[in-house]
Parts: C-alpha cells; structure tokens; sequence
C-alpha cells in the first residue's frame, strides 16, 4: 500500500468519503487512490475556490468534514478566501495540498513556494507527512482536528503519497469542548438577575435549534435583549425555531441594536465589532461602560446550564408561521424576497451571499417552514455558489436555494458546472442589479469619494458592472444549467416555483435595480 492509498483509506474509515478536487500533477497518486476505495466520492471543481467553499458548504451541514485537494501552492492560494470563510466559521475541512517530491525542493522549480506559510494563515492544525509510513497517521490526525472545528492541513510530499508502506490508521474522536466552570457562570448570572439591561449574543454552534432554545428563555425570563452574530456559519430558523435577530452589517444600526446594554454575554460569539474602519467612527460597537461576559467554547452547553439557573420555567418565544403573499408588479430586491419568503420549501438550506440585493430577505423568510440559513461567514466574496454545492452533497435529500449578488457570483461561476454534474438540486437566483452595489454605498461611507452624482468617472467605474452585461442565463447554460431570466415579480414567482418543483439544478437571473 502506498502513502496515497493510506492516507484516502485512512480517511474513508473515519467517514470522510467526499474530495472536492482541483488536482495537479503533485496529486495524481492520491487521485489514483479514489478509485481503489469504494466509500470515496471526487467532486471534480474548475477553480480551487468552489472546491474550498463546496468543503465549507459541506461541513457546515454534515456531521463530519469532507477533504479539499489542492495543487502545490497556486492552487492553496486560489482557494484561499473560502477557507478564510471556512475559518471564521469554525467549519470542520480537511485541506490535501500536493507538494514537490522531497528531494526536489531543493531545485526550486517552477511551482516551488512555501506552502506551509500561506496555509497556516487559515489551518486550525497543519501535518507534512514527509514519508508513506507518516501518510495514514497524518491523516488521522487530521481528522480529529477537523471536528474540533476548523481548517486541518495536510501537505503531501508527491513520493509520500507514492511510495509504498503506508499503513492506515485510525482517528480519534475530536475531544468536546471545555465546558465553563461553574465560576465563570456567575458573573453572567448576576448580569442576567440584576435589572440592568442585557444582551444575549449567540454564536458558532449557538445558533441551532438546541442553543436558541435556551437562549431564548434566559433572553424571556431576563427581559434581555436577544441577537446572533451577523454572518452566522449555520442559523436554524422559521416557523416554530426560537426567533433571534441578527447583528446589523452597519456599525451604525448595529450600534443602536446594542444601545444602552450594560451587559452583553457572548454565547459562540466573538466581541462585536465594525467590520472595517470608518473616519470618525468607534471600531468597537460595545457601548461606554458595558460589561462583556464570554460563556467560553462549549456555548450551546453553557446556555443550558445558564437557563437552568435564571429561567427555569420561562419558554423562548417561537417564531409564528407567516409568509407574504406573492406580488406582482416591477421586480425589486424587496419584491424577490417575497415571492422567496411565500415559496420557500420547507427543511430548505439557504446559501446567502445576495449582498445589498438580500436586505429585505429576513424579514419575508422568518415565518416560512424550518430551514437552515448558511451566510457569508468571513466576508470574503464568491461563497455562495460553492456553498450551496457542498450543502447539496451533504444533504441529498433537502431542496438548496442559492441566493447570490451578480459581482460575486463572478468569482466562482463554474460552480454551476459541478451542480450540472454532479446533478445537484440547487436553484440559484442571481439579482443582477449590474454593480458592485456594497463598495458604491461603502465608498461614500469611509468618505473615499462624495456621493452620485459627485463621483469621479473612474469611481463609478469601477463599480459597474454594465459594460458589458453581465448574461447569466448564457453563462449558467453554457454549463449545463438550465436557466430562466425574470424582470417582473410574477415572471420570478413562476420560474422560482418551477425551479423548486423540478430536481436538479436551476438558475434564474433576477433584474433588480441597485440599491438606493
């Protein structure tokens, strides 16, 4: 057995059977070794970075991680942004890199670059088995490390993986989280019995069904205020879930939502803060004398305990089952939500990535059945589509809406290809409102340049995306995805309906004007 066919061996007995690839010449043995191993799945990527968000996807919604194999370090560098997504969201990802053969490094070729360095940018845990004998014990390292939540990296020497002697071997279970000591829950405690007011911020596992539940009732039983984090990784919500809103994008409306706590309690959550620098503006949204109590790793644990001790008998309010109705008329980032909110199936996963086009989406999606919404955990953009890809393969069985913004579905549009082959249930809307929307309200905010119509031609420029159109209906075809193009909301209605009757992937570029 060579270190290739040990490594994916070793991987398959620890459940981990699905490789989101874009492989090169350094990763053919372990290519070679899928298919000796009947539990293991590739899932061919033409960019890296679908590969990566498809593993983010994927791990978000299965129990266990799938692995991502990478070409040398170009191709660990094209993948970078979504496993900086996959990072922030503490999503469990095997990371395979294809290295030189150990004693042709020192040629310097081409390709050569310092893997190590890029990837511990992102890696939760990083292993070079340097021989076949290490592959298979690597491996199960990596494992564990995975599902302690996060990027677990693997760099393969190309004659680790082709030499023989490998051996498999067997993962450990990921140790659980450190549960608070009692101690530390006092303090929260207090805050929470005192009469001051509070906020209750929920985060990472926290934000499921088990972690809302008892932060909804320390939030009833306290009168505290309850939020979740603003690009949660997976929220379990609708029509029966316990309801939360979500942190605002925009320090401003953000700042008013945390107004006046003297308390917040961090559950999962990281302290909030402005996601970049504004001219005037504080970086830190805790307000002036507030305290910030952190429950620690094990959050969903800590707010049962927590609820147990300050509300034992209160009941977190439940979100009511509503939808709005279908409407007609012109097109619009308002209208689309209500005709998804009035549609969307029940047990859906949504993949979120619609930017300014999608400000209108909670609101008309909260009373619609159950379902699982996946946002854009660490802000980089081109999440979208490779997400919905790896939470389709995950869950085979549940429908996946893909809402994406036109600018970033550019960066990994052949995500469509996979979903074509693979045959994935995905229904994609595309809000083609023809610009880079999100950096034409920032640029007037970090007062970069004065507001339309006082902008420089290169600064609008540089945010149209008009010449030339964008045609995403030729794009999504020409990959094999049958696609539709909807201008008014009974047009959209019709084809989103269609779209979510028929198995298989689907894409509908929605008009919409941009915001504002």
């Amino acid at each position: 057995m060579n270190g290739a066919q040990a490594m994916v061996r070793t991987l398959a007995d620890a459940g981990v059977g699905v490789w989101f690839a874009n492989p090169g010449t350094s990763e053919l043995h372990l290519v070679a070794a899928l298919d000796d191993e009947p539990r293991a799945r590739g899932v061919l990527c033409l960019f890296e970075g679908v590969a990566t968000g498809a593993a983010d996807g994927y791990g978000r919604m299965a129990p266990k991680p799938a692995a991502v194999l990478l070409h040398l370090g170009p191709g660990l560098g094209n993948g970078l942004a979504n496993l900086h997504n996959a990072r922030r969201g503490r999503t469990p990802v095997i990371t395979v890199i294809g290295d030189h053969a150990t004693g042709h490094r020192r040629f310097d070729a081409p390709l050569q670059s310092d893997i190590a360095a890029v990837a511990g940018t992102v890696s939760a845990w990083m292993r070079r088995p340097e021989t076949a004998a290490d592959a298979g014990p690597a491996a199960a390292e990596a494992v564990t490390a995975a599902l302690a939540g996060g990027v677990a990296t693997l760099i393969v020497p190309s004659d680790a993986a082709w030499s023989d002697g490998g051996e498999v071997a067997a993962a450990l279970p990921a140790p659980p989280p450190e549960p608070a000591a009692d101690g530390a829950l006092e303090p929260a405690a207090a805050a929470l019995t005192g009469g001051e007011p509070c906020v209750v911020l929920v985060g990472g596992d926290a934000t499921r069904r088990e972690g809302l539940e008892a932060a909804g009732r320390i939030a009833a039983a306290a009168g505290a205020r309850l939020l979740c984090e603003t690009f949660p990784a997976r929220l379990e919500r609708g029509a029966g879930v316990p309801a939360v809103e979500r942190l605002a994008y925009l320090g401003e409306m953000a700042s008013a939502q945390l107004d006046g706590a003297r308390h917040i309690i961090l559950a999962g959550a990281r302290r909030p803060v402005t996601f970049f620098a504004y001219p005037g503006l504080p970086g830190d949204l805790v307000p002036d004398g507030c305290q910030v109590h952190d429950l620690g790793a094990d959050a969903t644990g800590a707010l049962a305990r927590l609820a147990d001790a300050v509300a034992k008998e209160a009941a977190p309010p439940l979100q009511v089952a509503a939808r709005p109705d279908v409407p007609s008329g012109a097109l619009t980032g308002e209208s689309a939500a209500a005709v998804i909110g009035a549609l969307l199936p029940e047990g859906a996963i949504v993949s979120d990535e619609a930017n300014t086009s999608g400000l209108w989406l909670p609101g008309a999606t909260a009373g619609a059945p159950p379902h699982d919404w996946l946002s854009l955990t660490g802000g980089a953009i081109g999440q979208g589509l490779p997400v919905a890809t790896g939470a389709a393969i995950a869950c085979p069985d549940r429908p996946v809406v893909c809402l994406e913004a036109d600018g970033s579905a550019m960066y990994t549009i052949s995500a469509l290809w996979t979903q074509a082959r693979e045959g994935l249930d995905v229904t994609t809307v595309v809000f083609n409102n023809g610009s880079y929307a999100i950096l034409s309200m920032e640029t007037t905010r970090v007062g970069a340049v004065p507001a339309p119509p006082e902008q420089g031609t290169v600064a609008r420029d540089m945010v149209d995306l008009s010449r030339p159109a964008l045609d995403f209906v030729a794009l999504a075809s020409g990959m094999g995805v049958p696609a539709s193009r909807a201008t008014t909301a009974e047009e959209f209605a019709a084809q989103f309906g269609k779209a979510l009757a028929e198995p298989g992937p689907h894409l509908i570029e929605a008009v919409v004007p941009p915001l504002g």
